[in-house]
Parts: structure tokens; C-alpha cells; sequence
């Protein structure tokens, strides 16, 4: 059970402000503890909930992007250690699609278990050490852009070349490259033979920075033990290598 909250102090903000201290604790980090989220009538707005120190930069980026035609959407912000061990078990389990990293689907009956790992996670965070658990960490897309019906796949198709999101995501990338993103980056930008690149994936870096300072080896070692979790024999021997390529291994050029 985790009970010492940490104190981060003030949190340099856009333009040389501070935003005001927060607490976090390590169940935070991990997932397992969302005291840390915004309100439910936030969350009700927003439509997910996020950390309540992203939802002021959020609808600032939403108005500047309405400025310019884009209606910035959020289709996935917080998610609890169980629910990113629920699809982390489900893919190891062949019920949900392992994809190769052109995003198409895997046999997974001729991986290693190894090789299975090392697939998923090219597409899925290690339960603990999802960045989605900080609530800082969002996946976005353009409503007005969005076919009636379609059902979002977040998939690079989408974003790129000539894809429903493209002028948005180009439009995004602008931002980001002249500082006028409000401190959201992209952590998974490009190919780092880690993550696959995941251009509808946002954090907020003024917050993100300190939780990815605070999860630390022995914490993600000891909340995957103490899980019901597929393949964890193989992550927990290859943890270290894991952490390296598909944890830590993120942009550098944080705003």
C-alpha cells in the first residue's frame, strides 16, 4: 500500500511561470492510485479523465486549434495499472491484435515468448509503466475530420499521408517546433527501435517530466511482481532491457 505522498515543489511552467505544487505518490506513477486525476465534472467536459493539472494547457491548445478549424478531441487520457494489465494480458492471450511495427496483425502462435513481448510492446506500455497512468498523457485526434461512424484505430494511416488526421497532426507539429504547444510534446515522435512512432500521442511536460523521474526501477519491478500478469517471468528477466528501449527511451526535446 503506498501512503508517503511526495512533494515535487513548483513546477516551472509556460513562459517562466509556476504552476502549483501537486502531490504524487507512487501509486500515482504506477496506475494504482488516482488522486491525482481532475474532477469529475472536468472528466465529464473533457470526456476522460486526465491529470487536473492538464486541463487548463488542454483547452488552451483546444481554443488555439479552433482558431484554425480543428475541434482537438481526446480519445484516451488516464488508465489504471488494471486496465493496461487487462489489454497487456489480452493481447498475450491472442484476443486482442499484436501488430508488427507497420501495424499490421501478428501470428502470434510462431513468436517466442520473447518475441511476444517485445511485439507488444512496440504498440502497448508495460502495465506499470504506462505514461496514460500519470494522467499527463493523452491520445488526440480532429472531431470535425472524423467520418460518421468511423471507429478511431490509432493507427499511423490515420495521421499521415494523406489520412484523416494529417492536416491536424501537420498542424500540431508547427506548433510543437515554434514552442506554441503549451508544453505538450510528443514522446514517441519517430522510430527509436522502441516505441513505434505514435503521432496521436501527447504529454504534458511540465508534469510528465517529474513522474517519469519518479518511476524508477525497483518500483516497476515490484508492482509487476505482485501482479497476475502474462509473460512476466520474461519481463521481469529482461526488465532492465525493457526499461531502456521501451520506457525511458522517449523524444529528449522536451518543451
Amino acid at each position: 500500500m503506498f501512503l508517503s505522498p511526495i512533494s515535487t515543489g513548483s513546477i516551472a511552467g509556460i513562459g517562466g511561470g509556476a504552476f502549483n505544487p501537486f502531490w504524487m505518490n507512487p501509486g500515482n506513477v504506477v496506475g494504482q492510485d488516482a488522486s491525482h486525476l481532475c474532477s469529475p465534472a472536468d472528466a465529464e467536459l473533457l470526456s476522460v479523465s486526465v491529470h487536473r493539472d492538464v486541463v487548463e494547457p488542454f483547452r488552451d491548445l483546444h481554443a488555439a486549434a479552433a482558431n484554425e478549424g480543428f475541434d482537438v478531441s481526446i480519445l484516451s487520457g488516464f488508465r489504471s495499472f488494471e486496465k493496461q494489465l487487462s489489454i497487456w494480458n489480452r493481447k498475450a492471450r491472442g484476443e486482442l491484435a499484436v501488430l508488427d511495427s507497420s501495424a499490421r496483425p501478428l501470428d502470434i502462435t510462431t513468436l517466442s515468448p520473447r518475441e511476444l513481448t517485445v511485439a507488444i510492446l512496440r504498440w502497448s506500455a508495460l502495465p506499470g509503466a504506462s505514461r496514460h497512468h500519470w494522467g499527463t498523457d493523452i491520445d488526440v485526434f480532429d472531431a470535425t475530420a472524423r467520418p460518421s461512424g468511423y471507429e478511431i484505430e490509432l493507427i499511423p494511416g490515420e495521421y499521415e499521408n494523406g489520412g484523416f488526421f494529417a492536416p491536424f497532426s501537420e498542424w500540431l507539429d508547427a506548433r510543437i517546433a515554434n514552442g506554441t504547444s503549451f508544453g505538450f510534446f510528443r514522446p514517441y515522435d519517430r522510430d527509436r527501435n522502441g516505441v513505434a512512432p505514435e503521432r496521436w500521442h501527447l504529454s504534458y511536460a511540465p508534469v510528465s517530466t517529474p513522474f517519469a523521474h519518479m518511476l524508477s526501477p525497483d518500483l516497476l519491478r515490484q508492482t509487476i511482481q505482485s501482479a497476475d500478469m502474462m509473460l512476466k517471468d520474461v519481463v521481469l528477466t529482461n526488465l532492465d532491457e525493457i526499461i531502456t528501449r521501451f520506457v525511458t527511451n522517449t523524444n529528449p526535446n522536451v518543451p
